[in-house]
């Protein structure tokens, strides 16, 4: 019984989610389909902004060019990062010790920390270290801001280089939260600057738990830089449920899936 196209396509973005990428003779054979059905599938898909087509197949859309600046990204998916920032924030306790990396995500969970005492955060970004100073010195919590030196990124406001992740080599943190560029079951995480990457390895490095804060459209991308596997992430918070598909995987690497609720 041949399936309807809705159906079709729900199938060809699940194997996307799962591998990057698809092919057209593969599916075809799978869903009992031409080849020219499963073309213009990927047709409809490519138009919504779904994947890109290449030649025998598609691979899933990320930014072909490099991740846009900072400013650029702060509005997209805006309302899916304020929710993933809140659920991240109501995971803090009194006197924790933390680390917040350079993304327009982990900015939404700096937005969203209130009424804890004695945090000490660390940071690399510094739209997220003037957030933060500015919340104790209104007494939105209380704690303290450290940030990392090391050589200034003016696109993506943030400090990187080696002297950055040899500052990190001094601390060791309760948390570590993390955004990325990307998330996939075969590539773990990954990112698009390549000094960003480095510094959010070391941070992993040196974190009792990782924590990923990504939205759906960085679900089954694989960017640039490899960060590191999936399996070196404790909890990933998105705004969606995790796909069907990853189940059984997330479960056997010990990854936890928090769905953030809808904006309070």
């Amino acid at each position: 019984m041949s399936l309807l196209s809705e159906e079709r396509k729900s199938i060809i973005v699940d194997e996307l989610n799962r591998n990057n990428k698809v092919k057209v003779v593969a599916l075809a054979e799978r869903l009992q389909v031409s080849s020219e059905t499963i073309r213009r599938d990927m047709d409809v898909l490519e138009k919504l902004g779904l994947l890109t087509r290449v030649y025998g197949g598609a691979v899933k859309r990320g930014y072909q060019a490099g991740e846009p600046p900072y400013e650029n990204r702060q509005d997209l998916n805006r309302e899916a990062k304020q929710r993933i920032g809140q659920k991240a924030a109501s995971l803090l306790q009194d006197g924790d010790t933390i680390l917040m990396d350079t993304g327009t995500t982990v900015l939404e969970l700096a937005r969203s920390i209130r009424d804890r005492k004695r945090l000490t955060i660390l940071t690399n970004s510094v739209p997220v270290a003037s957030l933060l100073i500015n919340a104790i010195h209104n007494h939105v919590f209380s704690g303290k801001v450290i940030m990392l030196g090391g050589e200034l990124n003016p696109e993506q406001q943030s400090s990187g280089g080696a002297l950055c992740e040899s500052f990190l080599s001094a601390f060791h943190v309760d948390r570590a939260f993390i955004s990325v560029g990307g998330v996939s079951l075969v590539t773990g995480i990954s990112d698009y600057d390549l000094s960003e990457s480095m510094v959010t390895r070391k941070m992993i490095s040196v974190a009792k738990e990782v924590i990923v804060l990504a939205d759906s459209s960085k679900i089954g991308i694989q960017a640039f830089c490899q960060i590191a596997p999936l399996e070196a992430v404790d909890l990933l918070i998105s705004d969606l449920p995790n796909p069907s598909s990853w189940a059984a995987e997330l479960e056997q690497k010990g990854i936890a899936w928090l769905e953030a609720s809808e904006v309070e």
